[in-house]
Parts: C-alpha cells; structure tokens; sequence
C-alpha cells in the first residue's frame, strides 16, 4: 500500500515537491557555477584551465556513472534515507571545496563526493514524484516545477557563481550549496518514504561496476583527445567493451532469473528511447554552451566571473519565460511538438551564437543566442522527462529514475567533455576554436532534433513497457 496525494489540494503538492525541486535546482546548480570560475579557482589553486575543466568534467561524469546502481539502491535501502544521505554528502563535498588547498581536494570534494551525493538523492526526488502523484496531470505539473527549477540551476549558475565571486570569492560559492543543503534537510523532514524499504533485496553488486567503470573510461577517453590520440582511441573502445560485457552480465542475471542492475525490459519501450535521446542531447547543448562560451570568454577575451555570468541571464531570461509558459502549452499542444519547438529553437541559438561572435566583437553579439538556447530548453526538459518518467509502473521507479537520470547527467559531461576538450585542444586558435566547440554542438542539436521527429504524434503520458506489470 503506498501513499498517494491524488486529492489533495495544490499547496500539500508544493510541500511536498519543495525540498525535492530545491534539490534539483542546486545539482544542477554545481554542474554550471564552476564554468565562470575557471579563471580565479586556476590562478588560486596554481592550476590550469584543463585542470578545472577536470574537476567540473569528473562531478558531472561521477553523477551519470551512478546514477543507474543509486537508484537500484533506493529499493533496498528506501527512497528518503538515500536521499538524506546524498544531502549529507553532498554537503561534506561542499566544505570540502570550498576550503580546498589545491586542484586535488577540490577534486575529492567537487568532483567525487558532491558528485556521489547529488547520485544518491536525484533518483528519489523523481522516484517519491512519481509514486507520490498518481494523478498525471498533477505529476506533470510538479515534474514542470522540478525539471524546470533544474534548468534554471544550471541557466542561473553562472550568474549566481559570477556574483558571488566577484563579491567575495570563489569558495563562498560552495558554501553557499552547503546552506542550501541545510535549507532542503529541514524542508524534507515532514517527507516519508511511501514504499517500505527492502533490506533483503538483491543488489547487483557486478553490473554496478561494469557500468560506472565503462561511463567512466567512456568519457576519460574524450578528455584524452588534446593529449594522445592512441590514448583516447584506446580508452572509448575500452570503454564500450566495458559496456558491452555490462548488457552481457545483465542478460545472463536475468536468464538465470536474478535481479539485474538494470531490467533490458526498460529498452523494449520505443516511446521512451526515443525521449531519453532527447533528454541527453538537451543536457549536451545545455552543458556544453555554458562551459565553451564560459571559457571562451574568460580565457580569450579575459572577461571577469561576473562579466561572464551576467552574460548568461539572457539564457535565464530565456528558459524561465517558456517554463512558466510550459504548462499551460503542455494542455495545448502534444509533448512531441514541445520537445520539437525547443530543438527548433536550440539549433538556430548555437548558430546565432557562432555567426554573430564571429561577425561582431560587442558583448551583445552572444544575447540572442544564448536567449533562444535558453528559451528552447524550457520549453522541452519537462516534456523528455514525463514521458520517460510516466511511462513505467510504480515498481520498476528505481530503475527507470535511475536510468533516466544517468541518460540526462550523461548528457551534460559528454557536452563539456566534448566542446571543452576541442576548445582547450585548441585555445590559442581563440575565436576559431570556439566556432569548432559550437558546431559540434549544432550538429548535436540536430541528432536531438531527428530524434524528437520520430517520437509519436500522439504520445501521451503513460506508455505501460512490454513485459513489465502495471502496479495495481
């Protein structure tokens, strides 16, 4: 018997999503702050740009390597303590790096355990969200409020982060999470877990190894692309073999009628697929344009935190004002044609973003494009994650959340991993390197944009998966 909020009036849902959508916003928070701090964290640490694109790369790639075994783990230790034992150590993370003596305690602090924090507790905010509201139009509404609270975490990020720099240091941007974090542990102590944890349950010890390992040699292999092309060959296909034997170990375990890390049974939905391709291509164009346009401008034009961050609340502007909008359009239009407008307009923005940098060396010739990124993205996160979220019964929450929020945080490291190594490969090409790191975001954005075109016209909020029960 679980708990259900159907019913309830609008401000028992807002207590209840409060702590949860705070929590989102300051993850998705630390993954983009840090991009305006390139210049004062290296000359204050005695480190390079590479060394910090580093530490940010490793906590975004933390998160996506265990988020899948994190949410697994939600069923056998319970939705709320892993939630509150993420907040815990994604607190310690924060004092940690903020008082970090060099790259290495930054990286210990930022990088592994605000990174382990924030994958224990983001699969229980959509797991409690999901079992919680069982009335869908509800649910959409609180997955808008989360979803969107993230996305302006991470819009605002660079803003907030160049602030407060400027006013005080970089270390007072970490404590700044830490007090956030205290904020979100008082706000959730009226939450219950609604499903009993099962201290019995089996936990796929091996299959969580094989695919943290392979996310993570994955994407050491892109870093490795400005050092040693033979080194970075070897790392991806090391890297995918890893994989490979992970789907291979998880077959097997469900052959033999074990309980897998993750069931295959979750890829049998096509809808579904389909929106967590667009979800990670989101995460990508977001990601990555914070970071390229971040260190582009504080590394070759020299711009200040600040200056940097005051830039990016034209993406801010952008993705609250189509936010606020997104639920009342979501009764109006079908999720597909969202997610597609947002892809329509994501594309022309990193266009924008390449021509008019290009052209024009004013500070304004960035405006446009990051305000149509930024209004394109909140047009579509909510739409990915409802129809990946919805489309799965109660039981198989943890798997899918999991899965979800690994396909998502994937999203975001391939995009600095990716744009940052061909930005940092070639810095001393200035403006040309940049329109190299932009383009291969465009054409990204087009993967993301093919991918929207194939989801159904008549895709609603609840696909039930082949093979798996509907919860009763």
């Amino acid at each position: 018997m679980t708990a259900s909020f159907t019913g309830t009036s609008r401000s028992d849902v807002r207590r209840l999503i409060a702590p949860l959508a705070l929590a989102q916003f300051i993850c998705s928070f630390a993954g983009s702050n840090m991009n305006v701090m390139i210049s004062d964290i290296s000359r204050d640490l005695d480190t390079t740009v590479q060394g910090v694109q580093i530490s940010i790369t490793l906590f975004l790639l933390t998160m996506a390597a265990l988020m899948i075994p994190a949410g697994k783990l939600t069923d056998k230790i319970g939705r709320k303590r892993c939630f509150t034992l993420g907040l815990i150590v994604y607190g310690a993370g924060a004092l940690v790096s903020a008082a970090s003596p060099g790259l290495w305690a930054l990286i210990l602090g930022n990088s592994i355990l605000e990174g382990v924090g924030t994958a224990l507790l983001i699969p229980p905010v959509y797991i409690l969200t999901t079992v919680y509201l069982s009335d869908i139009p509800t649910r959409a509404w609180a997955f808008g409020v989360i979803s969107g609270l993230g996305g302006i975490g991470a819009a605002a990020g660079p803003l907030i982060g160049g602030l407060i720099t400027t006013a005080i240091s970089w270390r007072a941007a970490f404590l700044f999470q830490a007090l956030i974090i205290v904020v979100i542990l008082l706000l959730s102590r009226r939450l219950t877990d609604p499903i009993p944890a099962d201290p019995t349950r089996p936990f796929d010890v091996v299959g969580a190894v094989l695919s943290a390992l392979g996310l993570f040699v994955l994407v050491l292999g892109i870093l490795a692309a400005d050092n040693s092309v033979p080194l970075m060959v070897t790392l991806i296909v090391a890297g995918i073999v890893i994989l490979a034997l992970f789907f291979w170990w998880v077959r097997r375990r469900e052959h033999a009628g074990k309980e897998a890390l993750l069931s295959t049974s979750l890829f049998r939905n096509r809808l579904s697929n389909i929106a967590l391709v667009t979800q990670n291509v989101q995460w990508v164009l977001l990601m990555g344009t914070s970071f390229t346009v971040s260190a582009y401008l504080q590394v070759v034009r020299g711009y200040s935190a600040i200056a940097t961050g005051v830039l990016f609340t034209a993406a801010t502007v952008g993705l609250l004002l189509t936010s606020l909008v997104a639920g009342r359009l979501a009764r109006r239009f079908s999720q597909r044609s969202l997610i597609l407008t947002g892809f329509v307009l994501c594309v022309p923005g990193i266009v924008l973003l390449i021509w008019l940098v290009a052209v024009t060396t004013t500070d304004w010739a960035f405006v446009p494009g990051l305000f149509l990124i930024g209004a394109g993205l909140g047009l579509m996160l909510t739409p990915s994650v409802n129809v990946v979220q919805s489309a799965f019964p109660e039981e198989a929450q943890g798997e899918i959340s999991g899965l979800s929020r690994s396909v998502s945080n994937l999203g975001s490291t391939l995009g600095t991993a990716i744009a940052g190594t061909i930005l940092i490969a070639n810095v001393a090409a200035g403006s040309a390197a940049y329109g190299s790191a932009m383009a291969v975001l465009a054409v990204l954005g087009l993967g993301g944009l093919v991918a929207a075109l194939l989801l159904p016209r008549d895709a609603s909020a609840r696909h039930p998966v082949p093979g798996v029960r509907e919860a009763t």
